[in-house]
């Protein structure tokens, strides 16, 4: 079946807005999709799926762990007016504050951006991020496009970085469950320390994106192994942001017996 179950609009980080999101999944052919914005279910109510598609109401919230930054995907949340709401409002606060420590450095560093700038492009999104600012660096002309706003100004190691500190991965994963939803380890392979999956899955983790853009044949043997060991459910997701840079699109195939666990769980079997 073709499905994907992370993806992004420009209430977060990417470029679409979720009407024109669906709209591709619809293009694609995907059966069942998610649209998983970072800190924020504003995506939800504004776009209609396709005929016959099946929409499962998704989250990815960005963590902190052992000073490394770690997704956590939450499926079947409510989408308003749960315990959930606290610490997504947490963590945009701190990605405001992150921001103006972003925009302080680089006029440190000589580099004239201001933070309505980095706001103006993040524009309808409730979730600021470096790529809003890498946006007003190019927009400004400090840099010809986003690839090069990173490599010079935002990435470790240069002026404008700064690190993220968000909840905790243990915090998001007794959130999600708490009002009911599906707690998932997002692209796994690209963990700096894989260590956290076994850490984790004694601690409520109920599944991991095995299926992922970037994880080659000997990662989906490692973590459907992980999975196997755990008794973790696993998921698929392109996590799309932007065409530019996703040339893959959305949308990827996967056997439905794979995912049968993952759907017994959401109630879609």
């Amino acid at each position: 079946m073709i499905v994907d179950l992370h993806s992004h609009t420009n209430k977060s980080d990417g470029t679409l807005a979720p009407q024109a999101l669906a709209d591709f999944m619809g293009e694609r052919g995907v059966e069942l999709y998610s649209i998983s914005d970072h800190d924020t279910l504003a995506a939800y109510g504004e776009f209609t799926p396709h005929a016959g598609a099946r929409v499962i109401p998704a989250i990815e919230i960005n963590t902190t762990w052992r000073d490394n930054e770690v997704h956590v995907l939450g499926y079947n949340v409510p989408l308003a007016g749960s315990a959930i709401d606290e610490l997504l409002e947490y963590n945009q606060g701190e990605r405001r504050k992150r921001a103006e420590r972003m925009v302080d450095q680089l006029r440190r560093g000589g580099v004239s951006i201001t933070l309505d700038q980095v706001l103006a492009e993040a524009e309808d999104a409730d979730s600021i991020g470096r790529p809003h600012v890498a946006k007003a660096l190019v927009r400004s002309g400090v840099v010809p496009d986003v690839d090069s706003a990173f490599r010079l100004h935002l990435k470790p190691g240069k002026a404008g970085y700064v690190p993220q500190i968000y909840t905790t991965p243990e915090s998001a994963i007794e959130a999600i469950r708490a009002v009911g939803g599906i707690a998932v380890l997002a692209h796994p392979g690209r963990l700096k320390d894989r260590s956290l999956i076994d850490a984790l899955a004694p601690r409520g983790l109920q599944g991991l994106e095995v299926f992922y853009p970037l994880h080659d044949e000997d990662d989906v043997a490692v973590f459907r192994a992980k999975a196997a060991e755990y008794g973790l459910v696993m998921t698929a997701g392109m996590d799309f942001h932007d065409i530019r840079y996703h040339t893959k699109g959305v949308g990827m195939e996967v056997d439905e017996a794979d995912l049968a666990p993952f759907l017994d769980l959401a109630g879609l079997n």
